[in-house]
């Protein structure tokens, strides 16, 4: 039987790995994706942004180098597949133009997520504001409500 999807934002990903306001929640998210058996996915540029925010993340002062590397390294020992089906660009620039997006990265998670048909999950409010009322697959981290 094929696993149930899940699309994640490196947005998640940061929140888990380094000191962020809603880490508890993404914490409690990703554990139940686990619990659940998902499988957990994301574009081939997930590594690339989840990178780029801890490094923006140390040279604000916000983390230390160290902990920028130690943030990386448990970020990219996490379980997610890094999938890039054909046309999955071409996909989010349609997407980004739609959603009137400044840049085609985020595109990429939509893309994906509407590709394989599953939620999309992100702790980007704006991006979710942005695509929540034509784009059924988006979720956001600050709705999650964990089960008791």
């Amino acid at each position: 039987m094929q696993k149930s999807l899940v699309c994640v934002d490196a947005s998640i990903v940061v929140k888990i790995v380094s000191p962020e306001e809603l880490r508890p929640l993404a914490v409690r998210l990703w554990q139940s994706w686990l619990d659940q058996d998902r499988e957990i996915v994301a574009p081939h540029l997930f590594d690339y942004e989840v990178t780029s925010a801890l490094l923006r993340k140390a040279t604000r002062g916000i983390l230390s180098l160290d902990e920028a590397r130690g943030a990386l390294r448990a970020a990219l020992g996490m379980k997610v597949a890094l999938l890039a089906p054909p046309g999955l660009s071409e996909q989010a620039l349609e997407l980004a133009v739609r959603f009137n997006r400044p840049a085609a990265y985020d595109a990429h998670y939509l893309a994906l997520a509407e590709h394989l048909r599953c939620p999309f999950w992100t702790a980007d409010e704006r991006l979710y504001n942005a695509t929540r009322a034509d784009f059924p697959y988006i979720r956001w981290l600050g709705n999650y409500r964990p089960e008791l």
